[in-house]
Order: structure tokens, then sequence, then C-alpha cells
């Protein structure tokens, strides 16, 4: 199947690129590609200390797993994919996913691993308290880089 899907709780054990890295290497794979989701200390004007993710494990896996085997459809069957999403209490520049394609050439590994974090991002049961320097806290909703369809212009906003 070529695709590992796990919501890891990162009090116990953070995320690891070199894990993820090591798992889309095979033979054949010419070319990975890493994406890492972290915490930044802003978002939309306001100071962050941290993130709380809440994660309901069974059904991300399922839609990170549907998402991995979509992207396999595109860009081929022996793409190799990670998906590890983080849950749990992060501070600024925690790393709160990585997602890693391995496949033979760089243009599916970039497309795929680019596919696969949208798609999360629109799809996925995964919901983001930030915490605030002033003391407030408040749920926020991820956001897609672009509107569907729409793969040339954006702005990253999660």
């Amino acid at each position: 199947m070529n695709i590992h899907v796990e919501v890891r709780d990162v009090l116990q054990s953070p995320l690891d690129t070199v894990e993820a890295l090591a798992f889309v290497e095979a033979p054949e794979n010419g070319a990975g590609a890493l994406f890492l989701g972290a915490v930044r200390n802003r978002n939309q004007g306001r100071d962050v200390k941290g993130v709380s993710y809440d994660v309901f494990a069974p059904l991300a896996e399922q839609s990170f797993t549907e998402i991995c085997e979509e992207a396999q459809g595109k860009w081929g069957p022996d793409l190799r994919l990670y998906v590890v999403h983080g849950k749990g209490h992060l501070p600024v520049g925690g790393l709160s996913i990585i997602i890693a394609a391995g496949s033979p050439h760089r243009d599916e590994a970039f497309r795929a691993c680019r596919y696969v974090i949208e798609e999360i991002k629109n799809r996925s049961p995964v919901w983001k308290q930030e915490h605030y320097t002033d003391g407030d806290s408040e749920w926020v909703q991820g956001h897609a880089l672009c509107q569907h369809g729409d793969q040339s212009h954006g702005h990253a906003h999660g």
C-alpha cells in the first residue's frame, strides 16, 4: 500500500522527519518531498504562544488514507506517502504535521505532497485552538492555500 497515516500525541512521541523520510525511501525512488507544518508566532495580527490540536484519530486516519489513495491514483500506485498529524498542545515552532512523498521523479513527489496537505486542510476532522500571549484563546478553522481548482494563486493561512 505504500501509505503510512497516524495521529500522534505530541507529548508522548514528537513528530520525526527522519522517520518520515525513511518510510518514503525506496530503490526505485529518485525523489522525496517533505512538508512540515509548524506553529507560528503570529496569526491574523495576534501574537500566538501555542496551539492545541484536537483530532478524532479514527476518522482523521481514514480521511488521510483516502487522500493518500487519491494521490496515488493521480501520480502512480508506487508513490510512497507518510502523514502524521500531531494531537495535543504545541508551543511556537512545534511540528503539527509531517507529510513526506517518495516517487521516481520530483514532479510527482512535490505535487503529491502539496495535494495531500491541501486536502487534509479542507476535509479532515482536525480542530485547532490558538492560545494568545494576552491570555485569550480561540478555536480557528484551518485554511487551504488556494480555492479548489486554483493552484496558482493564494496566501497561506494555516
